[in-house]
């Protein structure tokens, strides 16, 4: 069966979601399991974090020697059966041991993945990234809506993560086979790359944008089910339906956001998506009933679903150095977030109670709001995104060539 490029990345990021969703929708059965409180358990899940911070700041080298579809074979899967080992070991530390060697494939996958799309996307000349990152989210999703019916049916984690992983085996040998490398962007500086990946000045507007998506991202995710049970004492299956809606609006809004990037531009995407955010931030804090807290986590989802592929498409699109060195070092700012944020709200929790956890995501959110220009305005005809276009041209290159070095996101090229 014959499918477009594009598609073979969905299908990684789709099933890269559905192995790590499968963990996190069982938190609170891992969290009996293991004994610990909340505190401890986030402390354990920060194994993953440390591990993808490592990777996200070495691992780029390896990952342009290797290639898009070596990489996707060992990260996709590699991930995924790590995840389904957590279930069969009952200490903390040995989870944190675990976590943190699936956090260094996590990172590099990150890094392959989204690189991969960008220059998938500039070869289309139109807006993919938000929809491949829309097939995470659909793979949460459905995630999450199997996993209130497995645990309301009193299936063991060991069993449902077998079962994931041997799908997640299956599909993904299928769909990275045929997986080619896209041509990479053009770039101003062609000299070597460096073998670090560390944050630029001209990064770090973008670097905010992304760790608020995925500060209010690990806040619905990996604390929604236990949220639920605590403050409401509603059954499993309802307990799960935080996560439900969560990843259900996060999915819709990233599959059919595309278009009105293009029309409207990531600025204006980006403003509108943060302010819902914090709607449902504030809702989820204050709920008095556990039907204002799902639609808190409703709009939370919907909020935080484009905000970081926009982020990550404008990183991928600067032109001071390598596209994967951007994303690396974007990662390092904005993926760790997604795994620090379970040990940084677990602590809150244990101390100044769930609810109060939640509210702490809202600095971090308006502070984001002052960083959305740092985003483009418009999409331009190659794929690109500017806030402003500088004529001039270069005596030694194609027109075509220079327009693509002069598209950067939110500043002008150096």
């Amino acid at each position: 069966m014959k499918i477009a490029p594009q598609q073979r990345i969905y299908v990684c990021f789709f099933l890269f979601a559905v192995s790590l969703g499968a963990l996190l929708s069982r938190m609170p059965d891992l969290q009996d399991a293991l004994g610990v409180d909340k505190s401890e358990l986030g402390l354990t899940l920060i194994g993953a974090a440390i591990g993808a911070l490592i990777s996200l700041t070495l691992s780029s080298p390896l990952i342009a020697r290797l290639g898009a579809r070596t990489t996707a074979f060992i990260t996709v899967l590699g991930t995924s059966a790590l995840l389904s080992l957590v279930p069969w070991i009952g200490a903390a530390p040995a989870v944190f041991c675990l976590l943190f060697v699936e956090g260094l494939l996590a990172g590099a996958l990150e890094i392959n993945l989204n690189v991969e799309i960008d220059r998938i996307e500039a070869q289309l000349g139109r807006g993919v990234m938000n929809r491949a990152h829309g097939f995470w989210s659909l793979g949460f999703f459905l995630t999450a809506l199997v996993s209130s019916v497995v645990r309301q049916a009193g299936i063991s984690m060991q069993l449902h993560l077998a079962v994931t992983f041997v799908a997640v085996l299956v599909i993904g040998i299928w769909a990275i086979t045929g997986m080619r490398n896209a041509p990479a962007r053009i770039t101003e500086d062609e000299g070597k790359a460096p073998p670090v990946a560390l944050p630029t000045w001209g990064l770090m507007p973008l670097c905010v944008i992304g760790i608020a998506a995925f500060l209010v991202e690990g806040a619905g995710i990996d604390w929604s089910a236990i949220y639920m049970r605590d403050v409401f004492s509603v059954e499993p299956f309802i307990g799960g339906l935080g996560l439900t809606l969560f990843t259900f609006c996060m999915a819709l809004a990233r599959l059919f956001v595309d278009p009105l990037v293009d029309r409207f531009g990531a600025r204006a995407v980006a403003t509108m998506l943060l302010v819902l955010s914090a709607i449902g931030i504030c809702a989820v804090w204050g709920a008095p009933h556990s039907y204002v807290a799902l639609a808190g986590f409703a709009l939370m989802g919907a909020g935080c679903s484009a905000v970081y592929p926009l982020a990550v498409s404008a990183a991928a699109q600067r032109t001071d150095r390598a596209a994967y060195l951007n994303v690396a070092a974007l990662g390092q700012m904005t993926f760790v977030v997604f795994f620090l944020a379970p040990p940084l709200l677990g602590l809150i929790a244990e101390h100044a109670g769930i609810r109060t956890s939640y509210l702490a995501c809202l600095p971090v959110i308006i502070y984001a709001l002052f960083s959305v220009k740092a985003l483009a305005t418009r999409r331009t005809a190659d794929g690109g995104s500017v806030v402003v276009r500088i004529e001039r041209k270069r005596a030694d290159q194609p027109a075509e060539q220079v327009d693509r070095c002069q598209s950067a996101s939110g500043m002008s090229p150096k």
